[in-house]
């Protein structure tokens, strides 16, 4: 019988799909499920950019640029120098989805066997595409006691070695919502430049930061031009995430040239989602304004529900729209897998992701769980209820 590859063994499966059989047997059961385990929000798409699919007029469905279309990277300096990142259209590269601008950027800037550092826990996907990519991720531990801060200067140069070649960020952060503050990207800038690292910038979130807080990218930052690789996407953003058009942004000229050799190999990026993508830069402020002030409620909802339970503990993010939540069980793993297969409410139970999977190091967040508040008030409130019904029925519960 032939054998798999060492890769693909090494593959780790997604801590957030992986629960889905359960899920689906649960259903089978009759039982109602509310999902907190997926970013799939419920926010409707723009109505621009929805009908721009509508409307979509041509005979031949062609390839299209291996760099993406002109008058969607045209379209995105638009956006994008709202922002006063300053950039050409020439500096962006299309992707399919911000998961290929991930990849393209490991493999165009860090060798095998090469490290990347990424403050933990992170996007539990980092681990999947670091692995195809024959890299290494070095985590650095960030602590739920205070929301999940950047680490200090001094603990990311306890782990550079001459085998660092860059630090990963995502801000605000998936799964942890921390927003990055201006003094945290300041000192991340000063790193990069003392060590001569690339410097990723994962802003899927970038729209959604509350309480009036500050988003700062590091293209706002002097002196990172060659240093910094933003990784965008529209999924987030426009509640589009089947769409799976996303983009690199570099000004270093060297490094964008060996991405789209990269891209060139894998042809091109879909026409109709770039069509898309290029009518929803028109999104007006007000779609922005309104899903900012439902996710506002949605997280003050689910955080106030969360910290009155006995036991549990949950920071305020202040963007993205998840939390990790600590919890009085002995095994987050067992306890998500016990509420679908053994527990339910009413006939209703909740799906979340164990926050192992956001970790890299071993043994580190086994009683913390990832929420993503992508429902409704309503339907948050009733996964409360049930979750407060399973902590105290869960036979693991640490609580005496």
């Amino acid at each position: 019988m032939p054998t798999i590859s060492n890769k693909g063994t090494a593959m780790p499966a997604s801590p957030i799909r992986k629960l889905t059989p359960f899920a689906d047997a649960a259903k089978k059961e009759g039982k109602k499920i509310y999902h907190l385990n997926i970013g799939q929000p419920d926010i409707e798409t723009p109505e621009v950019m929805l009908n721009a699919l509508k409307n979509i007029d041509f005979k031949v469905w062609a390839y299209t640029p291996s760099e993406g279309t002109a008058s969607y990277r045209n379209k995105l300096v638009e956006y994008y120098n709202k922002l006063n990142y300053q950039i050409e259209a020439s500096d962006i590269l299309v992707t399919n989805g911000g998961s290929e601008a991930i990849t393209i950027a490991m493999q165009a800037c860090i060798n095998p066997g090469e490290e990347v550092i990424i403050p933990e826990p992170f996007y539990a996907n980092y681990n999947g595409f670091a692995c195809s990519s024959d890299i290494v991720i070095k985590p650095i531990m960030s602590y739920i006691e205070n929301g999940f801060a950047l680490p200090s200067i001094a603990e990311f140069e306890k782990v550079i070695t001459e085998k660092t070649k860059a630090i990963a960020i995502c801000n605000p952060n998936n799964p942890t919502g921390y927003l990055y503050s201006r003094e945290e990207m300041e000192a991340l800038r000063v790193l990069c430049l003392k060590y001569d690292l690339y410097l990723f910038s994962d802003e899927a979130y970038r729209e959604f930061c509350y309480d009036g807080r500050e988003f700062i990218s590091p293209m706002h930052l002097e002196g990172l031009e060659e240093h910094v690789v933003v990784l965008d996407t529209v999924s987030k953003r426009y509640s589009a995430c089947g769409a799976r058009i996303g983009c690199i942004i570099t000004k270093n000229k060297e490094l964008y040239q060996t991405a789209l050799k990269f891209a060139q190999a894998r042809l091109s990026p879909s026409l109709e989602g770039q069509i898309a993508g290029e009518a929803a830069v028109d999104t007006p402020d007000s779609y922005f304004e309104a899903v900012s002030k439902e996710y506002t409620a949605r997280r003050d909802t689910l955080v106030q529900g969360l910290n009155s339970m006995e036991g549990v503990f949950c920071p305020v993010p202040g963007g993205a729209f998840y939390v990790v939540a600590q919890l009085p069980i002995d095994n987050a793993d067992k306890f998500c897998q016990w509420m679908l297969e053994e527990f339910d409410y009413q006939q209703e139970t909740v799906m979340m992701a164990p926050a192992t999977g956001f970790y890299s190091s071993p043994q580190v967040g086994t009683n913390q769980v990832r929420l993503a508040y992508v429902l409704n008030q309503e339907d948050l409130k009733k996964a409360l209820i049930c979750l407060e019904k399973a902590l105290i029925a869960y036979p693991g519960r640490t609580l005496a």
